[in-house]
């Protein structure tokens, strides 16, 4: 299975999406999935999410500052903030989608 993590406005995918409730999915993956066949799959279009990590790495942002503030990415040669979402996703992958109302705070 895969856990996915769902923050903000983010959380209507949920099946219960009440703030006093846990907003993660438990999906099978499919052969070949990737995080934006996953996404679509429930429902999600790749460019709704601000930020995305897979397994607590940073792999999508819409935030521009990514690049200079050295987050910990996921995936080798994936240029942060590049949106790729063509990564594949394996069971006991977790993922963080991020709505644009929790963007990442840059202090």
């Amino acid at each position: 299975m895969i856990q996915v993590h769902l923050y903000g406005k983010m959380r209507r995918y949920a099946p219960d999406p009440r703030p006093d409730h846990e907003s993660v999915l438990q999906i099978e993956p499919q052969p070949g999935e990737t995080v934006r066949t996953l996404l679509e799959r429930v429902g999600i279009a790749p460019s709704e999410p601000y930020h995305v990590f897979l397994n607590g790495a940073l792999l999508a942002t819409h935030n521009s500052m990514a690049p200079w503030l050295c987050y910990q990415q996921a995936g080798e040669g994936v240029p942060c903030g590049s949106g790729e979402l063509d990564v594949p996703v394996q069971p006991g992958d977790r993922l963080g989608i991020f709505a644009s109302d929790m963007a990442l705070l840059v202090v």
